[in-house]
């Protein structure tokens, strides 16, 4: 087999859009682990949220969470590697989200923190994703350094507050890692980066990873990868960035393109 490590993003591309894994891509995933591939699951998830789904493919090993910011390993929940930043740097982006109300959350690798109480959207939205936010007054006051702070709200609002950032010069970066969220982080912390730490911690080469993904966040893996794959439910321009494009997250795109390009198949 060409490919010894394999990045996975997990929404939009491992799940389909009821969140579910797949049968044949639960298995053909067993597989290409069997025939001795590193498995990464690589997303934009919490640890918390991913360990989950490593459990269901009957996996163990490394998962990069929050888009590269925080790697862990699945046994004993270590933290390989972080990329966090000082609370403080967020000082402006709360404060505008505040006066904007705009749903904000702070995350360090396995805590989310939210202000005050959660409308039905946001509670409907955590409960999706399998998480239990924990709620503070002033997510300032936070005592840890995070490694990701999430605005999420109706693609219209996420546009617009993209759009402003973006003119606001920042010591952070600004991630659109979904229609309806977008991610403040560490500079360094990109699926990309974690992935090619990851590749040479295990001495293996660019030429010898794999990479699939669907949206904006996983644009830095895909261009890292020596076979930077992209489903065809993402934008046109993650798949310009693409070596090949496989089927939809909803068209067992994930399965197609190892039993394609790891096992074989045509």
């Amino acid at each position: 087999m060409n490919y010894k490590l394999i990045a996975l993003d997990v929404d939009g591309t491992l799940l389909n859009d009821r969140y579910e894994l797949t049968e044949a891509t639960k298995r053909t995933v067993r597989d290409v682990y069997e025939a001795g591939a590193t498995i990464v699951l690589c997303t934009g998830r919490s640890p918390v949220n991913t360990l989950p789904l490593m459990e269901e493919l009957g996996l163990e090993g490394t998962l990069i969470t929050h888009n590269g910011a925080a790697t862990v390993r699945s046994t004993d929940k270590r933290i390989v590697h972080q990329f966090p930043f000082a609370v403080d740097q967020l000082c402006d982006l709360v404060q505008y989200c505040r006066e904007r109300r705009v749903h904000l959350d702070v995350c360090t690798p396995f805590h989310l923190y939210v202000e005050g109480e959660l409308g039905e959207a946001e509670a409907s939205m955590y409960r999706k994703f399998m998480l239990e936010p924990i709620r503070m007054d002033d997510v300032l006051a936070l005592g840890e350094a995070p490694v990701k702070f999430t605005v999420f709200g109706d693609k219209q609002t996420m546009n617009r507050v993209e759009e402003d950032w973006r003119n606001m010069r920042l010591p952070l970066t600004v991630l659109r890692s979904g229609d309806y969220f977008i991610d403040i982080m560490h500079p360094e912390a990109t699926k990309g980066n974690a992935l090619r730490r990851l590749a040479d911690s295990l001495g293996i080469e660019r030429s010898q990873v794999m990479a699939i993904g669907n949206y904006f966040n996983d644009t830095e893996m895909i261009r890292f990868a020596g076979l930077g794959i992209a489903m065809d439910n993402s934008p046109e321009e993650v798949k310009r960035e693409a070596d090949a494009v496989t089927a939809s997250n909803n068209e067992d795109g994930v399965h197609l393109a190892l039993r394609r390009y790891c096992l074989g198949d045509r």
